[in-house]
């Protein structure tokens, strides 16, 4: 790692190191790539990947030889500093090829998925929880891959009630199946300790490389997290308070050299809102490199149309947080907070009524069938809703 470090220093690439890293991998996986094909698949000129090339010649790392391809050495370098060692090649590339359906390759993982989704803890929707789908959980995981940020990575999943560090340690599993332990780290951070538990007892179980914390985003981050991580994966409430919150916190996270990733889920807004989010991508000195919409499916998340956007950013030399996101946040980040609605339900069997809301005795509607109704004491019963109020903070 020190001569990926010693070739970035000398380059001094605006991409970063993580670029030299991805040379080397693609020669290591892709053996007798031509210079041509190499410079796209890291998306790089072809005079940098070229001068790439050449530096890590003089290192010993590549070789020209029927196209670029490892040395000894490179290979040693990629199998045990990368963590490549044992990986199935054959599914890597059919995982990160743009035309093979990852689904047929995965439909073992997404069976276990399915099943453990199905046994999840309820969503808190004062947490702007909603309950994406075992598939869109998967294809998040597939695209870290892509993205060449999961194997030999640090990953921080900032809120997971999407189970996507599950989904990832599944994935490695498969891409390394004779593979008994992982430099890969993923920690979980999260103020809701069921979904933390509920991780924490699948990931003993079947031996993932995942470390649960409990947390709350409005604190700052303990110093044993920050600048530690290569990327972080978010959906955060669909606020910009909420949205500018988890974004500090997961910059803090990463490690300070440029071009680590950021895979950011939220809500299709409204054309102003999306302006309002640029802003702040460009205040933090963020880059967007991607943006998938519809990437993610929701169950029972009508106010978003059961779809989300996927966006991948990157850290630049400018990325920062402003002083206010590093102590503790006061503001309001949750949609129910700044939104402050009340619903009235009636019971169907005495007529009593109820407000369910954020400043209300029940927060849910779930909360209040659960308990029943305390009027005629009767469970199982139907309340039927009546009207809404709402008062904007």
């Amino acid at each position: 790692m020190d001569i990926i470090e010693q070739v970035g220093a000398k380059l001094d690439l605006e991409e970063g190191t993580a670029v030299i890293e991805q040379v080397i991998r693609e020669c290591y996986v892709a053996p007798g790539i031509s210079t041509k094909n190499l410079a796209r698949r890291v998306h790089l000129p072809v005079p940098v990947t070229v001068a790439v090339k050449k530096e890590l010649m003089k290192k010993e790392i590549l070789k020209q030889d029927r196209g670029v391809r490892c040395t000894v050495k490179g290979n040693i370098l990629v199998e045990q500093e990368l963590d490549f060692q044992g990986l199935n090649k054959t599914l890597y590339h059919k995982l990160i090829s743009i035309e093979a359906n990852w689904l047929d390759e995965c439909q073992d993982v997404l069976a276990v998925l399915n099943q453990l989704f199905a046994e999840r803890p309820q969503v808190d929707v004062q947490l702007d929880q909603s309950q994406c789908t075992a598939e869109t959980s998967l294809r998040r995981a597939i695209l870290c891959l892509k993205e060449h940020a999961l194997i030999g990575k640090r990953i921080l999943c900032i809120g997971d009630d999407d189970l996507v560090s599950i989904s990832i340690g599944l994935l490695l599993k498969k891409l390394f199946p004779a593979k008994q332990r992982f430099r890969t780290v993923i920690h979980v951070m999260d103020i809701d300790c069921r979904f933390l538990q509920f991780i924490s007892d699948f990931t003993e179980k079947e031996g993932l490389p995942i470390t649960c914390i409990e947390h709350d985003m409005r604190y700052p981050l303990g110093k044993t997290y920050v600048a530690s991580y290569d990327c972080f994966f978010t959906d955060p409430p669909y606020t910009l308070n909420g949205l500018g919150l988890f974004l500090a916190r997961g910059i803090q996270a990463l490690k300070s050299n440029q071009g680590r990733q950021i895979f950011l889920s939220f809500a299709h807004k409204s054309p102003e809102f999306m302006l309002e989010m640029n802003r702040l991508f460009v205040q933090m000195g963020l880059s967007i490199v991607a943006t998938y919409p519809n990437f993610n499916s929701y169950v029972g998340a009508q106010m978003i149309a059961n779809q989300s956007q996927m966006l991948i950013l990157k850290t630049t030399a400018a990325t920062h947080i402003a002083d206010n996101w590093r102590t503790f946040y006061t503001d309001p980040i949750y949609t129910g907070e700044l939104k402050q609605s009340e619903r009235i339900y009636s019971c169907k069997h005495c007529g009593e009524k109820y407000r369910v809301g954020y400043t209300g005795r029940y927060k849910t509607i779930e909360q209040l069938k659960q308990e029943g109704c305390p009027n005629c004491n009767s469970s199982n019963v139907i309340f039927i809703l009546k009207g809404k109020v709402t008062k904007k903070r």
